[in-house]
């Protein structure tokens, strides 16, 4: 079999998982439920969020807060502080693909 097969958890509940971390990028799952979100923090590659499933309420940097649905690919650059929320009815699912990997990104 030449392809390489990552299972991810299909959810309701909070998931943060990371699905792929190799030597080309990582990619993490994430569920958030209504009133949940990440702790504040700073990206740590060129990052793209791609939203599958609610609404994500996301403040970068000091700039407003701005809402992004189902459907919806972010490109966040490397350093940007990011706060991520879910304040709507909908469980919010989405994907964070970093790439380059952030163990090779320059501190």
């Amino acid at each position: 079999m030449i392809e390489k097969r990552y299972p991810f958890t299909l959810a309701e509940e909070k998931t943060i998982e990371k699905i792929v971390d190799d030597e080309n990028l990582a990619i993490n799952h994430m569920v958030l439920p209504k009133n949940t979100g990440l702790p504040e923090h700073y990206s740590n590659s060129n990052v793209y969020m791609i939203i599958v499933r609610g609404k994500m309420t996301i403040v970068l940097n000091d700039e407003e807060a701005s809402i992004h649905e189902k459907g919806s690919i972010l490109n966040i650059p490397f350093n940007v502080k990011m706060n991520v929320n879910n304040y709507h009815d909908d469980i919010l699912e989405f994907f964070v693909v970093k790439a380059p990997n952030p163990r090779d990104m320059v501190k």
